[in-house]
């Protein structure tokens, strides 16, 4: 039998990545791994984890590191001014990118899920895959997001745990667009999933304009996949409001 943790924020990208363990790679058993590191967004983020663990009648599981937004400076964990991205800008994200950039964020998760994939291990002899929802980013991807990221990390668990627990990252190759296609193919409720860095508070709402979301908005539009995401702001017309 096949099993995974899969770090799940609640996107897009890990949702779909969820679904094509279980409905494309045939994982029977799996548990969805949100961590709480004082995001913005923290609160719709869980919700939207939460729904995919439900739809995939999967096991849910929340990590608390509220250190991390001590130690950050990402406009994810601060406040600031939040750039409005028109189309124009898409072509080259790396500046804006470095603002939500939190340091080592996936060496940190994937420790734990390492962590947590041993424990299970050392309890019951059942041994769990680890899958992340990286995706081609081109030359404007955080540096903890690439193939040899993953491979380099895999080594690490190969030494430091006593069994061997892979790290997966199926849809790396893949851009956004290809993403919203494949996961409407396996019929994911993509309304469910909530990409904004911004969070409006206590609300399902996506912002609508900050790198995220328009990443997001670029998606569908290539993919020509209906958006029914509620963004707050919409720019459609890619113009500053």
């Amino acid at each position: 039998m096949k099993r995974a943790v899969v770090l799940c924020s609640g996107g897009l990208d890990s949702v779909v990545t969820a679904n094509y363990l279980k409905k494309r790679l045939d994982y029977k058993e799996m548990i969805i791994l949100f961590f709480n590191y004082g995001q913005r967004a923290v609160w719709q983020e869980k919700k939207a984890a939460k729904k995919c663990a439900l739809n995939l009648n999967a096991k849910f599981c929340e990590i608390k590191i509220s250190e991390i937004k001590n130690l950050s400076h990402s406009l994810i964990n601060r406040g600031g001014e939040i750039s409005w991205i028109l189309r124009g800008e898409l072509s080259n994200t790396k500046k804006e990118s470095d603002k939500w950039y939190v340091p080592c964020r996936n060496i940190i998760f994937l420790s734990y899920a390492l962590s947590l994939a041993e424990s299970i291990y050392l309890k019951c002899k059942k041994v769990f895959d680890i899958a992340v929802g990286f995706k081609n980013e081109g030359n404007d991807g955080f540096p903890d997001t690439s193939w040899e990221f993953v491979n380099k990390f895999n080594e690490v668990g190969e030494i430091a745990c006593k069994k061997k627990f892979r790290i997966i990252a199926p849809l790396i190759k893949k851009d956004k667009e290809d993403i919203v296609l494949l996961g409407k193919n396996m019929g994911v409720k993509m309304g469910d999933t909530y990409s904004c860095y911004v969070g409006i508070k206590n609300k399902n709402e996506h912002c609508g304009y900050c790198l995220a979301c328009r990443l997001r908005q670029e998606g569908f539009y290539w993919a020509n996949v209906e958006d029914i995401t509620k963004y707050r702001k919409k720019m459609k017309d890619f113009r500053r409001a």
